[in-house]
Order: C-alpha cells, then structure tokens, then sequence
C-alpha cells in the first residue's frame, strides 16, 4: 500500500518537531489519527472540547515556538475558533487543521458542511483548503512558514476524503526554515531617537513581551538614561526580575508607580508593547515606539517616532549613541514611590481574611512563595488576573501564560494541559476562576487521563467578579453575576484526582504545601471573599461617581449589608488610589 496523504501530513510535522497534535477525533480527522498512530512519533491528545485542544496547543506554542491542534468538519473545527482567536492575536505560531467534509459533497449544503475560508478568515495569517493530494504538501509547508514567521495562526482545511488518497511528492521544499535576523532601525533613525533620549530630562522605558529576550539591554539602557521600567502583563515575567529600574504595572490590572512614572516623564520609550488601554497612555508627552511589526506603530497613542525593530537588535545599535545621564532624581522618585505601593500591597496580604472568605490577594502570595523558581502558571480572565498580576514575581525563569489580548474566559485550565505535557519538568499552577472553570470543566477528564500533575486553584468567589466590578464603576447594580457552583473538590475526585477544599484563611498554606508535594494533578478550592475588587491604579471621577451610584441604589434596594461588606473589602484598593 502506498503512503496516504494522512501519512505525509504526519511525516512533515515530526519533521518539524511536532510532538502533539490536540484534537477530539471522528470522521472526517480518523484518516489522519490513524496515520498518528502508525507513525509514533507524534502524540495524539483527546482533549474532550476542541475549544480546550486550541488553548492547550496555543501554550505549547508559546513556550516552544510551535504546536498543532486540529477538529473534525463541521461543530469539531468551529469548536476551535475562540482559542484560534486568542492564539492569533497574542502573536503565537500554531497550525490548525480543519478538516472538512469530503469533496464530492462540496457546495449542497451537506451534513456538517462550513465555509472553513470565511470561518477562520479573521483568526489566521494563512488559511487555504487542499482539494488535491498534490496541494496538501505545499501548502502545509507554506502554513508552517506562515505561522512561524507572521506569528500567527495557520489554517489548513483538509477534506476527509483527500487524506485518504495516495499521496504525491512535492516539487516544492517540505522543509521549513527557521530564521533569527537582524533587524534593527537604521543609522538615521537611531540618531533621531538618541536625540530625544539624550534630551529629555525624565524618561520612562514601558515594555511589552516584545523586550522579553532583551531584558539585559533594557537594563542597561535605562541605566543609562536614569529611567523607571514599567511593563505590561504579558511583559512582567520578562522584565519585573533582575532590574533595580523596575516600577512595575500599568493598566486595568497596573500599579500607581507605574501610571504615575509615564505621566511625569518627558519622553516615554515603547519598547516591544501593543499596550492597548489608550486611557492609561499620556497625550501630552513625547512618545517613541520600537516594534517588530510596524503595523502596529502609533494606534495607540500619538507618537514623536515610530521606528521598526527588533528590541534586543535595536538597544544593541543605540547604547554606544546614548549619552549617561548623571541627574537620578526623577528616577529615585519614582522607585521611592513604587516602594510606597509595594507596602500598600503587603499589608493587603497580612489580611487573611476569614471563614469562607479568604482574601484572594493572600491566596495569590501564598502560592508566589511556595511555587517553584521555575514554575509555568496560567490565569483565566477576570479577578485571577488582578492577583496574578500584582503578586506573582518573576524570577528569569518563571513563565505566565493568559488570554491576555483576547480575554477570554476559561483559558487557564486548558493551558495549562498544553504546558505540563510540553515541559512535564515544571511545576504548572492554574489560576483559575469558578467561572472560567466551570465552561470547560470536562477537560479536567484530560487532565486525569494523562497523568499531568497541574495544580488547579481554584478562586472560588461565586460569583463573575471582574463583571461585577464593570456592572459597579458604571452605575449599574450587579445583577446576574451570582455562581451557584458545584463542590469542585468532589468534580476533581470524580474525575479521578485529589481535591481538597479549603475554607479557612489559617489551612491554605497547609494545602497548597500539600498540593504542591502530591506527583500528579491536584485541585485546590479556595473559598474567596466575594466582595474583593481591584481597581484600577488611576480611577476617573465618573467611575467613582458611578461606583457611588451603585451603592446608593443598593442601599435604597434594601441591600445595606451587602454595601457595608463591599465597603470594608476593597477600603484597602481605595487607599492605594487616593
């Protein structure tokens, strides 16, 4: 028998290091399952949503570089679109294969039939359908190039029928190419951006995950120029470690040192960051933005220079033209001040909370001090990442994995399936909210099914509370935000792995050692206090007055104790601002 098209599908990608190809099989994709399995090389991952395959493949992907998931025609492939989207955008190469209803039954509305080419046309930087055995090759080997090079999402739609035909042998290369250039602004425009540098007296350097492989230089850089370093969320593990110059978070999640530095700077350098809260970005400051991809230069804010490269590259050609500048006081300032807020939040953790209402900002100390140096954790979207944010430290060796562009919901668990079974080495921790948990709870089955020792906290608050903070700054009463959950421990046990529930401020550090030292996966239910909120480091008059609002109208609607509690919860978040 001759090699099928299924067999050079998987030939190519054990070529290309492909080790894991998350999907949920069935008709249309048993084809190419079955090719998994003779050929060895690759492991197939019976996630039980595909939604769940494309975040966990989108975490493989962004700690090595590639990854490939994969769903049957029809619901299997459309299942795969909301991580497809959050992988997109947040830059990661992956390769989807969508497999589709056989040819012949093209274009009459067949059972499970779609449109893969619309379908996945604004999640990807390739998307094409082989109707051929002699396009499959090429355009596989094209798809990957894509990804790897765009940074992005390639679709490869994949009819039942062609994978099983006779393959035929490309006159194209299969081989794909990984390249590292040097890419860096030229010598003119190096100069013009040492000029502004040089000449402003306040500078602050704010970096992206774009600097992570840069962290030295930006080091040195702001050194230099005698400048804090704020970062965003996805730029922290990167930059917060090893850096005396550091200031800390802006943003929704941020920090005041971090707004407070880049609205006193008279020049803010954007290195590597697609920051996208153009609220918390100064207007009347001379802004510079560095990117890899200049697309994106100045849809954020009104820059003074936009200039294309590569952050490492870049620094590198630009520190011999930078002038040292002796004057530290706006600097000094700025640390002085960011140490008043890292106290602000020390003090936050010293309150443990109580019975059935455990401070979150405890949990997530807690689990920074116990966790490994070189831990893997992953955060839903909402309240986990607040905690996250503020109270994970990095370490140079740490990782944090998110849906931080997209931000979606139920991306911390499936994540981290992708990362324990790509780096089993690491300790990966799960953040996860009952929310988010609760959508994709089914996974926890793939969790027990391959043995991988994640630890799932999660931070029970019974309740959407990042919606419910929303609903509050905007006047509205919270309504419908409530969680009427399910005991998560015993969901853990009757999946096949410890759950333990923790109600009491004064037994967490006891069950997450415990957890911690268990070899495989573990749940820990955190009972959190339902009326912590975070807010925001700068919060705007008519947030607060909306959040006023919202307390008169429960205070009116006969809810004065739920008003007292939420006063006393987030007293703390107040006097940060203030």
């Amino acid at each position: 028998m001759g090699k099928k098209v299924a067999d050079q599908i998987v030939q190519m990608l054990a070529d290309n290091d492909v080790r894991r190809i998350y999907a949920v099989t069935g008709d249309s994709l048993n084809e190419l399952n079955d090719a998994v399995r003779r050929d060895g090389r690759i492991q197939w991952i019976h996630v039980r949503h595909e939604e769940a395959g494309a975040y966990a493949a989108a975490a493989e992907a962004e700690l090595d570089g590639f990854a490939v998931c994969a769903g049957s025609c029809g619901p299997g492939h459309v299942h795969l679109i909301n991580g497809l989207y959050d992988a997109h955008r947040s830059g990661v190469p992956l390769l989807a294969i969508a497999s589709t209803i056989n040819t012949p039954e093209y274009g009459v509305d067949y059972f499970q039939s779609t449109n893969t080419t619309r379908l996945f046309d604004d999640c990807s930087c390739y998307n094409e359908v082989a109707s051929t055995p002699e396009q499959v090759p090429t355009m596989l080997q094209s798809a990957i190039q894509h990804a790897l090079h765009h940074k992005g999402v390639a679709v490869i739609g994949l009819p039942g029928d062609v994978s099983a035909m006779d393959a035929v042998e490309p006159v194209a290369a299969k081989k794909n190419y990984r390249n590292n250039p040097v890419i860096r602004p030229n010598n003119h425009e190096l100069a013009q951006m040492a000029a502004i540098l040089n000449a402003g007296p306040k500078v602050t350097i704010f970096c992206g995950t774009g600097a992570d492989e840069a962290h030295d230089e930006v080091v040195e850089l702001a050194g230099a120029l005698k400048a804090p370093v704020g970062y965003s969320f996805r730029g922290k593990m990167g930059m917060q470690y090893d850096n005396p110059y550091e200031v800390g978070m802006t943003g929704l999640l941020g920090l005041p040192s971090a707004y407070h530095s880049m609205h006193e700077a008279d020049v803010i350098l954007l290195l590597g960051t697609d920051f996208p809260y153009t609220a918390f970005m100064p207007a009347d400051k001379k802004i510079i933005q560095v990117d890899l991809k200049p697309e994106r230069l100045g849809r954020r804010a009104k820059l003074e220079l936009g200039l294309c490269g590569n952050i490492k590259d870049t620094i590198a050609a630009l520190l011999p033209i930078i002038e040292t500048k002796q004057d530290d006081t706006f600097l000094m300032a700025q640390l002085a001040l960011y140490e008043k807020v890292k106290d602000n939040l020390n003090i936050y953790v010293k309150d443990s909370g109580e019975s059935h209402k455990i401070s979150p900002e405890y949990v997530a100390h807690t689990i920074d001090r116990l966790a490994d140096r070189n831990a893997i954790f992953t955060v839903d979207t909402g309240m986990c990442c607040v905690w996250g944010a503020r109270y994970l430290n990095a370490t140079g060796e740490r990782k944090l994995l998110g849906s931080f562009n997209h931000g979606s919901m139920a991306n911390a668990m499936p994540m981290a399936i992708g990362a324990a079974l790509s780096h089993p080495d690491k300790q990966v921790i799960a953040f996860c909210g009952d929310g988010g948990l609760s959508m994709l709870l089914g996974d926890l089955a793939t969790i027990h099914q391959y043995k991988l020792p994640v630890k799932i906290i999660v931070f029970n608050n019974r309740s959407l509370g990042m919606v419910k903070l929303e609903m509050e700054v905007a006047g509205l009463p919270d309504n419908q935000t409530d969680m009427v959950n399910p005991d998560f421990a015993m969901v853990a046990l009757a999946m096949g792995f410890r759950g333990i529930t923790v109600n009491e401020p004064d037994n967490l550090e006891n069950a997450l050692t415990e957890a911690f030292a268990i070899n495989g996966p573990v749940l820990v239910n955190v009972m959190t206090n339902p009326d912590s909120l975070a807010m925001p480091p700068k919060i705007e008059w008519k947030q607060m007055a909306g959040y006023t609002t919202t307390m008169t109208k429960l205070i009116l609607g006969g809810k004065m104790d739920e008003v007292l509690d939420t006063v006393k919860s987030n007293y703390k978040h107040l006097k940060e601002i203030l």
